[in-house]
């Protein structure tokens, strides 16, 4: 697909950095303008743009001010950075929704081919359905990461509903989803069968309390995740500058910042999108850091993926009353894996072993006779 397609951001807009110091952002990444055309992606590693199709979106949307976000994110200064950005400006809508999937998941594969990291900012979150449709025709299986305060399987009375974008991904055919991590659900916006459903699948979850009490338990997920959608719904109203039709409970501003930081640094993840966007001065202040971390996550990436543990990686052997559990641990970065083995039972000679991103403590869990729940669900998945 021709990236020509993409709107040039607003010469106004982009005429705002000229009066500001040379070190910031706007005078660093390379912009699409109308005067200058699309910039040169030979050594660019992230590019953002933006849309604004919501009419599959369930809740009430409005089209999002790309303009106000780049004049907050413009002006912040980059930090010690070796990757290279790009603001490839706006998608414009196609004539049906399904247009608009279709031109996205096509900018995605363009973009992905070249080894850059798609940014997608604006629309509703159904948009998560053509970033999902970008990795097909890949024939891989993809790890989703969600940041949402519901798991939008169900709507109205069904289950599975049409208008749900998780839905529609788990129906795909051929489905190539092979695990879907909510961060931040809210136990009282989420029907018991949603929560049955989720269970029944093994995919994971991790409630908003414990998000917030310790936000280092989705390192793992963003570990293994091939996408992360960020529904900005999910946020406190004081966080999002909504106060009258804001959330009184949700994620808060500087752990949002640590989530799509975490985001940018998974070796593996290759695309990341936010959505449903509120309108007002403090948001956009906001998600411009939110970005910006993404960014800074990126450049801190370790380059651990595929994992390589027969170099600069300690092995731990933990035998349990029922098993015995290996794990590994990089001495550069520190994290924590373990291991997976798989058993082909028809013919039993043949064994496979995978890596699963943990933490610290499911090595601690493990050494006092507790199976971790993310090993577990992983065998499950098979």
């Amino acid at each position: 697909m021709s990236l020509d397609i993409f709107e040039p951001v607003d010469e106004a807009v982009f005429g705002v950095s000229v009066l500001l110091p040379k070190q910031v952002l706007g005078k660093k990444i390379k912009v699409h303008t109308k005067s200058q055309g699309l910039p040169e992606l030979t050594d660019v590693k992230i590019a953002l743009f933006g849309v604004n199709e919501n009419r599959n979106g369930f809740f009430t949307s409005t089209a999002y001010e790309m303009g106000e976000f780049r004049r907050q994110f413009y002006q912040l200064y980059p930090g010690n950075w070796s990757v290279e950005v790009a603001d490839l400006g706006d998608l414009p809508n196609g004539d049906t929704p399904e247009d608009s999937y279709f031109a996205i998941k096509e900018a995605c594969i363009t973009l992905k081919q070249m080894d850059i990291i798609p940014i997608i900012i604006g629309g509703t979150q159904d948009l998560t359905v053509a970033a999902y449709r970008s990795f097909e025709n890949a024939k891989q299986w993809v790890n989703m990461v969600s940041i949402d305060n519901r798991f939008d399987f169900s709507q109205d009375e069904d289950l599975i509903s049409g208008k749900s974008y998780m839905s529609k991904i788990i129906m795909e055919n051929p489905s190539y989803l092979y695990n879907y991590t909510n961060i931040g659900y809210q136990s009282y916006l989420i029907a018991q069968e949603e929560l049955d459903l989720m269970e029944k699948l093994f995919f994971e979850s991790i409630r908003l309390g414990s998000v917030l009490d310790n936000n280092q338990v989705t390192e793992p997920a963003f570990r293994e995740a091939d996408i992360a959608s960020f529904d900005m719904k999910s946020l406190r109203s004081s966080s999002d500058g909504t106060y009258v039709h804001g959330a009184p409970n949700g994620i808060d501003s500087r752990t949002i910042c640590a989530l799509s930081r975490y985001a940018g640094i998974s070796d593996r993840l290759s695309l990341a999108g936010f959505f449903d966007l509120p309108n007002n001065m403090l948001f956009h202040k906001l998600l411009a850091q939110v970005i910006w971390y993404f960014i800074e996550g990126v450049n801190c990436r370790f380059g651990e993926y595929p994992v390589n543990t027969s170099q600069n990686f300690k092995r731990y052997t933990v035998a349990m009353s029922d098993r015995e559990m290996i794990f590994h641990q990089s001495e550069k970065s520190g994290r924590w894996w373990i291991e997976l083995q798989n058993e082909n039972y028809l013919d039993n000679k043949s064994k496979s072993k995978t890596l699963l991103s943990c933490m610290h403590q499911d090595y601690v869990d493990a050494c006092n006779d507790i199976l971790p729940d993310r090993w577990w669900k992983a065998t499950k998945r098979g």
